[in-house]
């Protein structure tokens, strides 16, 4: 069973919220955005749902932000580099296109005849650069020579260290 008490309450909050319901309705928009404290209405409230668009009584709009110069985009945190030139191994959309035994054989040859040629030898990175190569085409070319043995890896991610068997 409920309180007198509280069906009390429950009928005043009732009424109260149907009463502040009501004035809501019947009041205008700059009625109830000058009792928010705003100036304007928002821009999918201004807009009318059907028939020609009319310039709405509002405050004028602030002027836009003139457009910025396009430029190519550039990452956060990455430096500009130099790019080799357009491959041939770039197809459209910007993917590799599918290699032959033969070009990975040969990708992979120059891997090996470079890394002979440092004592200590050269990480991913370093071997990309030298031959610019992107690095798409690495880790395919990488991965052949370790399986066929002609490389041997040492150390992890960034700091593997490949040398010529």
């Amino acid at each position: 069973m409920t309180n007198p008490l509280q069906s009390t309450i429950q009928q005043l909050a009732s009424t109260f919220a149907a009463s502040v319901a009501t004035a809501i309705r019947s009041a205008s928009l700059e009625d109830i955005f000058a009792l928010a404290g705003r100036t304007a209405a928002p821009a999918s409230a201004a807009r009318p749902t059907a028939g020609p668009r009319q310039a709405s009584p509002q405050a004028p709009r602030p002027a836009a932000r003139p457009a910025a110069p396009q430029t190519a985009p550039r990452v956060i945190g990455s430096r500009p580099r130099e790019t080799a030139a357009p491959s041939a191994a770039r197809g459209s959309k910007g993917r590799l296109r599918r290699r032959s035994s033969a070009e990975i054989a040969k990708a992979l040859a120059q891997v090996v005849a470079l890394v002979k040629s440092k004592k200590g030898g050269l990480r991913a990175e370093q071997i990309r650069a030298a031959l610019k190569m992107e690095a798409k085409e690495m880790p395919r070319v990488l991965k052949e020579g370790l399986t066929t043995k002609a490389l041997k890896s040492k150390g992890q991610k960034r700091s593997t260290t490949y040398t010529a068997s």
